[in-house]
Parts: structure tokens; sequence; C-alpha cells
């Protein structure tokens, strides 16, 4: 690992830590050269597919647009953080076992909409509801009367 300070190419571990959720390791690194100590951290990397918007433009994945829609169809819902983060981590278990390359966007809205049902079912009604486009009150009526 190459000094940040000095850009001495060698660098030896002195502590390492697994993060709470184990999710990265954090290692305190000491420079050989110049003595001074610096941290990094190790995550493994994922590549996600990229995804087909409905005009057939390609975007890369991004969690955080994920979280936002989660946010917006369950705001002022009693569904802790602790939940919504699991149904994002059951959607990108998801999106990775598919194994491809591409994947639609309303395959990603099908996998939210099926975690949201779950969790919450007034969230799931005004997810579906805008995601689906309906076009009268009928189509709500109908996606209510399932919901029941």
């Amino acid at each position: 690992m190459k000094c940040p300070f000095c850009g001495h190419l060698e660098t030896q571990v002195v502590e390492t830590r697994v993060s709470e959720d184990a999710d990265f390791i954090r290692r305190r690194r000491q420079c050989s050269h110049c003595e001074k100590r610096f941290t990094t951290y190790e995550r493994p990397e994922v590549n996600f597919p990229t995804i087909v918007k409905k005009d057939g433009r390609r975007i890369d994945y991004e969690r955080v647009k994920l979280l936002a829609s989660f946010n917006l169809a369950l705001r002022k819902r009693p569904v802790s953080t602790t939940q919504i983060d699991s149904a994002i981590e059951r959607i990108e278990e998801q999106l990775l076992n598919l194994g491809v390359r591409e994947v639609h966007s309303s395959r990603i809205g099908e996998l939210v909409m099926l975690e949201l049902q779950k969790m919450d079912k007034v969230a799931y009604v005004r997810f579906a509801s805008v995601y689906r486009s309906f076009t009268d009150v009928d189509e709500f009526k109908t996606l209510v009367d399932a919901v029941r």
C-alpha cells in the first residue's frame, strides 16, 4: 500500500478490525519510510447489473435511488430503517443472483413492490399507484381490493 504522506510503497499493517456489521475491514498501517500512520478500508467489490430504463437509456445501479424510493413510499409509516435496509439488501442479492449484465428498471420496480407489500400495505399502495401510472380510480380501487 502506497503511503499517502511520502509515497513510499512499503507499509506495515499495525492493527486490523472488522466493522460491526462485518461489511468492511479497517486496517491501521504504518509507513516503513516516514513512520506515519494512516487508515485503509477494505470492502468487497460488487458489480451490479446496468439498469435499462423504459426509454432505453442505461444507467449504473445506485443504492441511494432505491433507498429514496422506499423512504418516499414509507414516509410517516411505522417501518424502521433496519427493515428498509434489509429489504434493499434482499433486492440487491436478487439482482446479483440474476447473473446478468443488464436488468430492466421494471424488474427492480416489481422487486420493490414485493418488499413493500410484505412491510406495509399503505406504502405498497402508494408505490404501486405511482409505479403503475394509474389513469383512473377503478385501477386504484382494484389494487386496494387486492391488498385487502
